[in-house]
């Protein structure tokens, strides 16, 4: 059955960005170490991403997400080649975006987003992108599946925190982890208050 995960690279003392952002280091000093991972030759991360790749059908950004790393992505977004479609949930559309680009903008909600998501998605995943802003809307409102963490083993010290005003408990169970020397993959199903209580 199709899911809505969060996914998001973390430092191990949970932070998604480092400190000091600026326009020219959208992920802070030395913040881009989170998503290494991805880049390297290691054969078992190429492996993960691309099932994560064929597993996916759309994904849900956030306006700042985007304007950070379309110079990255360009017009097939964060699934390269495989071009799945993109949702930025923004209050205003941009004037301009990539020509034969995969992004669609969504001003009426993270509801409407994840809407249309799941309907191009079909039977296939809806990932919702970290940031943490559009991350923490989307788990808070109880629209999130599963969480899928890429733990990184460096302390940043400071920067953007996922989880530092989470409302409540969360419960998870552990779905899946995989060690790799840049980066160990999380993946936890949210588990629901009527399923808690059983």
């Amino acid at each position: 059955m199709a899911k809505t995960i969060f996914d998001t690279s973390m430092s191990l003392d949970g932070f998604m960005t480092a400190s000091d952002q600026t326009p020219d280091e959208p992920m802070g000093h030395g913040g881009e170490r989170l998503h290494e991972w991805a880049f390297s030759g290691d054969e078992t991360n190429q492996r993960f991403l691309a099932a994560a790749v064929a597993d996916l059908g759309a994904v849900i950004c956030g306006r700042r997400t985007y304007d950070s790393s379309l110079p990255w992505w360009g017009a097939d977004g964060p699934s390269g080649p495989a071009r799945r479609p993109v949702f930025v949930v923004t209050h205003r559309a941009p004037t301009e975006s990539p020509a034969g680009g995969v992004y669609r903008f969504v001003t009426d909600g993270i509801e409407s987003a994840l809407n249309r998501a799941r309907v191009v998605a079909g039977d296939k995943d809806v990932c919702v992108m970290g940031g943490a802003d559009i991350g923490r809307q989307y788990v808070d409102a109880g629209l999130v599946d599963e969480l899928s963490i890429h733990l990184v083993p460096v302390l940043l010290g400071g920067g953007t925190q996922m989880f530092d005003r989470r409302p409540g408990h969360l419960r998870l169970e552990a779905v899946d982890v995989l060690p790799t020397p840049s980066a160990t993959h999380l993946r936890y199903r949210i588990v629901r208050e009527q399923e808690a209580s059983r």
